[in-house]
């Protein structure tokens, strides 16, 4: 049976529910009464292209190698060239499939037949089945996007959802992914409740409306799972601390950061995503990577200076691959530990997520627990980044109203997004058919994917199918 997702990039649940409520996307409330609207986690960093890993591989992002959308590397494999870093806007993009962990396997790679459409993961689809490549949309999208053109943006999501249908209609891939990224573009620039994201998801009815119209001629809309998900939120943003323009002038030191990557004999690097999230790398001599306990004496000062930015909210500092620390200023700190698939919260001088003890939870439970926080999922996503080996040895999320960057977005950000926040942790996820169990997170879709479309699902996952295998077999005529 086929399954389709459409990426609605940056919608927060909030938003699309009144937009379906106002009668102002009919289509996408019909695939509510159909089947039903959650709200689930995405992963840390909440963020375009990293918070696609989870829908395409049922993996937390920085444990197959995409820490954020900017990262240093120790190893050097990455060349000096660029200052050893990576970074996935623009030409960099090209780069993700390479840096992805060989041995877990993507959707596109378990299924014989797929469509892929501006998705910045997509490893084992094959280019005739890739929309959005080429050199001609390669530069409509450049132009776009150093433009700044909101407006352009929308047009690419038009183009885009009218060659989606003519492929559906024409080949009946059993898997389709496709990216809708004017939301996220109109959010930046105007809001999240705007006009502009009101008409980009309007576009986006229209595509669930001709998909769905297609399916029902054929006889085909019975058999078909359509999802409607996005890989972050957003939240209004009125002050930006432009962390790297913090290192450099205030506090002295020789900072990498992008766009300008070149140079020698930097002592500190800046790798922000979202924007409202950063990795920070010290001693980067290093090839391996240290953890807190051996760079405290050197560099408590300047986590101490980094708490005392209003623009702070969190701080994670790891201690080992099992072990991490979580400071806030106001709030203390605690302890994450993992062992294996369960997790430990141990507040010792306050408690920064504000959810009590937490002795050993499983990965359901932790997330039952944390649900209903300011930070929810937040010990699970903490501790799967701060395992990370391409991580940062500071990481920080920004407090509300604030992100990490003030240069070089040619569209200026009104409202951003990759914190641990609630308003960037909360996701959509609107399916046509009823679900097995209620999802909890974005790492659920890709196992769920597997179970309709009737495939094995491959071990080490870290989501868990909300799709009935019994009804998927029912619904594929298998008895």
């Amino acid at each position: 049976m086929p399954v389709i997702i459409l990426v609605a990039d940056g919608v927060r649940p909030d938003t699309l529910s009144a937009a379906m409520d106002s009668g102002a996307v009919p289509h996408l409330a019909r695939l509510r009464s159909d089947g039903g609207l959650h709200t689930v986690a995405t992963t840390w960093p909440s963020v375009t292209g990293v918070a696609y890993t989870p829908f395409l591989m049922g993996r937390y992002p920085g444990q197959v190698g995409l820490s954020g959308l900017r990262w240093f590397d120790r190893s050097r494999r990455v060349g000096a060239h660029v200052g050893h870093t990576r970074s996935y806007v623009g030409l960099g993009m090209r780069h993700i499939d390479r840096d992805l962990a060989a041995d877990a396997p993507t959707l596109f790679e378990l299924t014989d037949s797929s469509l892929g459409a501006l998705t910045v993961i997509g490893r084992g689809l094959r280019h005739e089945d890739r929309l959005g490549r080429g050199a001609r949309f390669v530069a409509r999208a450049a132009l776009t996007h150093f433009r700044g053109s909101v407006r352009g943006w929308l047009d690419i999501d038009r183009d885009i959802g009218a060659a989606v249908v003519r492929r559906v209609r024409r080949d009946a891939p059993a898997f389709v992914f496709a990216a809708f990224t004017g939301i996220d573009k109109a959010s930046h620039a105007a809001g999240h409740g705007s006009a502009l994201v009101h008409e980009a998801l309007s576009q986006l009815d229209d595509v669930v409306a001709e998909l769905r119209h297609d399916a029902e001629r054929s006889g085909r809309w019975e058999k078909t799972h359509l999802w409607i998900v996005s890989d972050h939120g957003h939240s209004a943003v009125t002050g930006h601390d432009d962390l790297a323009v913090r290192f450099r002038n205030a506090w002295g030191y020789r900072t990498l950061a992008h766009p300008w990557t070149l140079g020698h004999g930097h002592e500190v690097a800046v790798m922000v995503s979202g924007n409202a999230m950063a990795h920070v790398y010290v001693e980067l001599e290093q090839r391996t990577r240290p953890f807190w306990p051996a760079l405290r004496a050197r560099w408590e000062a300047v986590a101490d200076a980094l708490l005392a930015r209003p623009s702070v909210d969190l701080l994670v500092l790891p201690h080992a691959d099992d072990a991490v620390e979580v400071r806030s200023a106001r709030r203390g700190i605690a302890m994450i530990r993992r062992r294996g698939g369960r997790y430990s919260y141990q507040p010792l001088d306050g408690d920064p997520l504000g959810i009590g003890p937490m002795d050993w939870a499983g990965s359901r439970d932790a997330f039952d627990v944390t649900a209903a926080s300011d930070y929810p999922d937040a010990v699970v996503q903490i501790a799967q980044l701060a395992a990370a080996a391409r991580s940062g040895d500071l990481v920080v999320s920004a407090a509300p109203g604030w992100d990490f960057r003030s240069r070089y977005e040619p569209i200026k950000h009104c409202s951003s997004h990759g914190g641990l926040h609630r308003d960037h942790m909360l996701v959509p996820m609107l399916v046509n058919q009823p679900v097995r169990q209620p999802p909890r997170r974005t790492v659920d879709v890709m196992p769920s994917a597997l179970v309709a479309l009737g495939l094995p699902v491959p071990p080490g996952l870290d989501g868990r199918s909300f799709v009935s295998e019994s009804a998927s077999l029912a619904l594929s005529g298998v008895s």
